[in-house]
């Protein structure tokens, strides 16, 4: 009977792999906990390997994801609009980070189990014009797609869309509390890897875009 148990959960593992999703701590502690297991790993792999994907991490090991372990034509195309996609939402998230470090006051970056309350942001946010003028543009976005010109509903529309995503979740569906997941810390490297490799710049961008909003 544990067998079958360690079997059905290991089933739903891999299914959240093959959808794009990433396990963390957050987003499945005990998913999470089966990934940091070294033998529960190697049979995760082992499966994985039979249809040409491999397990995959981020954050030191903390954070997994699935991607391919060989690379023919199908796989590539496949590739490429993914990262093409990630890149077309580089600037607006960055540029959500930093309002969210900005309208929480924290010096810390958003890293994975951060807690958000939405309702303080959105007073901080509607008491400073600056803030409200980052959140206006940053909501704008394709990203995010509002065209409110209410702080409530373009706030609320960019974390739902970041629920969406997989970049926060929201435990408690009577509360506005999210919790930033391992795909934030995902995100982190992905910027890092593209500014060394391409020099973007992309975190000095969106801080320019910060100070331009302030001025």
């Amino acid at each position: 009977m544990e067998q079958v148990t360690l079997m059905a959960s290991q089933g739903e593992l891999v299914e959240r792999l093959l959808k794009g999703e990433f396990i963390c701590r957050t987003s499945g502690e005990d998913q999470w906990r089966a990934l940091k297991n070294p033998a529960n790993r190697e049979q995760i792999e082992h499966y994985l390997n039979q249809i040409n994907r491999t397990l995959c991490s981020a954050a030191e090991g903390e954070v997994f994801f699935c991607g391919y372990l060989q690379l023919g034509e199908h796989e590539r195309k496949v590739i490429s609009a993914q990262f093409k996609e990630i890149c077309q939402a580089l600037i607006p998230m960055v540029e959500w980070l930093v309002l969210m470090q900005e309208a929480s006051g924290q010096d810390a970056s958003l890293v994975e189990g951060s807690a958000l309350r939405l309702t303080e942001l959105q007073t901080r946010i509607e008491d400073t014009p600056a803030l409200r003028e980052q959140l206006t543009t940053l909501s704008q976005y394709r990203l995010f797609g509002s065209t409110s010109t209410n702080v409530d509903a373009q706030i609320k529309l960019v974390f739902k869309r970041l629920v969406e995503l997989g970049y926060l979740l929201k435990p408690n569906p009577e509360k506005q509390i999210y919790l930033a997941t391992g795909k934030v810390d995902y995100l982190y490297e992905v910027i890092r890897f593209i500014d060394e490799t391409e020099g973007l710049q992309l975190e000095a961008q969106a801080e320019t875009a910060t100070q331009r909003d302030l001025l």
